[in-house]
């Protein structure tokens, strides 16, 4: 269900198999009582989100003041996030920026759109890595329901195993949290975890071990009213 990569006094940083849910309702086992059940905390406090089909690095604070905090984090955008995914087609372009607004679909299922009131920002790097297959490293800026789903799609990359979204049969959704960098209490934390869970998955590029270190996209300037 999960390996434990990292415990302080204040958060906890599991890596998430695929296919388990945060949501405890979807599990026979809610993924939070197993950790708790491992560390031996009372209560975990979930400080974001991860897909059902996404595995890798997932955040949980220990007490209500550091939960608060890290949440501050992600809401301020202070936290760097990376991803590793793998696609079966050549996208439209190899790398830049996605952005557009987000909106519901049919089903399950989120849309690109051409709007950019609100929009999801995704940048990424993509490279081949042989027998048809696509590596990408994303950078998401937002953090939207089903954001690098949607955007990998909309260049005509739809990652392997990801069903909803017209990904080709595999014997996962292939999409990894892969890092995450922030600052907490006066201390700067990054936490890098490969996927260890496909068969799918190829090496990494060298120039992708340190995801932060990259020269990323650069973001346009939003625009403000006078």
């Amino acid at each position: 269900m999960f390996d434990l990569v990292f415990q302080n006094e204040d958060f906890l940083v599991i890596d998430k198999h695929p296919g388990i849910s945060v949501h405890k309702d979807d599990n026979a086992q809610p993924l939070l009582a197993c950790v708790a059940q491992l560390t031996g905390d009372k209560q975990l406090y979930l400080i974001h989100r991860l897909d059902k089909m996404t595995s890798g690095l997932l955040l949980l604070g220990r007490h209500q003041t550091a939960a608060s905090a890290l949440s501050s984090l992600f809401a301020k955008r202070e936290v760097g996030k990376f991803y590793l995914a793998i696609a079966a087609k050549k996208p439209t372009k190899k790398q830049g920026t996605i952005i557009g607004d987000m909106a519901k679909s049919r089903r399950s299922m989120w849309k690109l759109l051409p709007s950019r009131e609100n929009p999801a920002v995704t940048q990424f790097f993509s490279t081949s890595v042989g027998e048809g297959r696509r590596a990408f490293l994303c950078k998401p800026f937002t953090g939207k329901t089903h954001q690098i789903r949607v955007a990998l799609k909309s260049v005509g990359s739809a990652i392997l195993g990801d069903n909803t979204y017209g990904g080709l049969e595999a014997d996962r959704g292939y999409l990894h949290a892969y890092a995450l960098s922030f600052s907490h209490a006066g201390e700067q934390y990054q936490f890098i975890q490969p996927p260890r869970i496909g068969e799918q998955w190829a090496e990494i590029p060298e120039e992708w071990q340190s995801p932060s270190s990259l020269a990323w996209p650069t973001l346009p300037h939003k625009k403000t009213k006078a």
